[in-house]
């Protein structure tokens, strides 16, 4: 018998039946939507929290801290052994998987704009480092401009405060009017020499020479409003080689803030680092590297180290929802498996008279599979659909509750779900017929035909 034919007697056999087969089928229906959506809730848990961690920093990136002790005391026979300069830079580069590897100089300044004053957090990095961050307004710093200029954090202004009355937005909640890509803002580097010109010192009480303001131009804002936190959204970004060329002039051969000194107390001829940045080729690699960071002596984190442990946790809440779903599918196994035994007492007769008219054996236990199949089937695929639509009123309905406002979606069906759930439920459902089939198989010709 052509499988044509076994395909359109097992689709009549199960229309006879028109109640049984929709119970049968909504059983499987039932189960084959669990397990999707508590699958993908599982999924879009875990999507959501990578998407965190990716919002706060690259999940290839990898964050070097090197905040030793650089004085006399220190434990090391030569203290500049506890160094991260730019020859370390090179070191890191050699690691393997490692793209690049560039230094953060930090440097607290103090910005005056009007009437308005902030102590800032002023980063020098690399203009290729630079490319990663997102603006909202203006554009990235250029090897061609010859004067250092400025990428600000869209939440930097937070940091200003009005200088004559002393408040700002920790005091107010209102927002300095700061207009940084309109107007410059003068910038002073030797913070101690400001703080110190401010008050009256020494017998005569003369104020020590105000240090000098530097006027630097915005280029660029971070993207994002004044209260939408990124990585970079505090921090104002300079190119690090300009800096370098800044700092020098202003403090000549006096020491820099933040840079050690000799034994003498001089400056050293070169510029030290407390922080730097990897980048690494893959995710699958982000741990590995940072291991041989730490083994070096180095201080390194990476979004993939919270990520994994995130991930574990994830995969723990998945696995349990998935459990929950595959006992609805396990339920409407049995359905399936008692409605294909029903059928075979009702058509033992009808079996019998097959076999006598000399149908083969395979045959008949090829219908029945076929019927349980396609009872999966149908089954598989309207779960799916009723899956999407159950997914959908949860981001709709749930998602704002439980992500709490945050946007992101609460359950993910991807297709590597949906499409394997059809054949998972026809595979549940000729399983679940073969043992009927193979009884059905074995029934004695004479037997079934006296069968009334």
């Amino acid at each position: 018998m052509r499988f044509p034919d076994l395909l359109i007697m097992s689709i009549n056999n199960l229309l006879r039946r028109k109640l049984r087969t929709f119970l049968t089928v909504l059983g499987v229906t039932i189960g084959t939507a669990s397990i999707v959506v508590m699958i993908s809730i599982g999924v879009g848990l875990k999507t959501f929290t990578m998407e965190q961690y990716a919002s706060s920093g690259s999940l290839t990136a990898i964050q070097i801290y090197n905040y030793g002790n650089y004085s006399e005391t220190n434990d090391k026979t030569n203290p500049e052994d506890s160094f991260m300069t730019d020859d370390t830079m090179k070191v890191f580069e050699a690691i393997p998987h490692v793209t690049s590897a560039y230094p953060k100089l930090n440097m607290n300044v103090i910005m005056r704009q009007g009437v308005y004053e902030g102590n800032v957090q002023l980063y020098g990095i690399p203009l290729e480092a630079m490319q990663s961050i997102k603006l909202g307004q203006g554009s990235l710093p250029t090897a061609e401009t010859s004067d250092m200029e400025l990428v600000v954090g869209n939440m930097v202004a937070q940091n200003f405060y009005n200088a004559k009355t002393g408040k700002g937005y920790w005091d107010s909640g209102k927002m300095p009017e700061v207009d940084f890509l309109g107007k410059p803002v003068f910038t002073i580097f030797d913070t101690n020499a400001y703080y110190q010109s401010q008050a009256p010192s020494g017998e005569e009480g003369q104020a020590v020479a105000a240090p000098k303001k530097y006027m630097l131009r915005t280029a660029g804002m971070v993207e994002g409003g004044p209260e939408d936190w990124n990585e970079y959204s505090y921090g104002v970004y300079v190119d690090l080689e300009k800096l370098k060329t800044q700092l020098k002039q202003v403090f000549k051969k006096n020491p820099i803030p933040g840079q050690p000194t000799n034994k003498k107390g001089k400056p050293y001829s070169y510029f030290v680092y407390t922080e730097a940045t990897v980048n690494v080729d893959d995710m699958d690699h982000v741990i590995e590297v940072q291991k041989t960071i730490n083994n070096m002596g180095y201080q390194a984190n990476s979004q993939m180290e919270w990520l994994e442990q995130s991930q574990q946790q994830s995969n723990m809440v998945q696995a349990a929802l998935g459990g929950i779903g595959a006992v609805s599918l396990f339920v409407a196994a049995i359905g399936i498996a008692n409605t294909m035994m029903m059928s075979i007492y009702e058509r033992t007769k009808e079996i019998g008279v097959l076999k006598v008219l000399g149908c083969a054996m395979g045959n008949i236990r090829s219908m029945f599979l076929l019927e349980a199949g396609f009872i999966g089937f149908v089954g598989g695929i309207i779960g799916v659909v009723l899956s999407l639509i159950v997914s959908l009123l949860i981001n709709k309905f749930l998602a704002p509750m439980f992500l709490y406002g945050m946007e992101g979606r609460l359950s993910i069906i991807p297709l590597w779900l949906a499409l394997p759930s059809v054949f998972f439920a026809v595979l549940i459902g000729m399983a679940a017929g073969f043992f009927p089939a193979m009884r059905a198989m074995k029934l004695s010709p004479l037997a079934a035909i006296r069968n009334e």
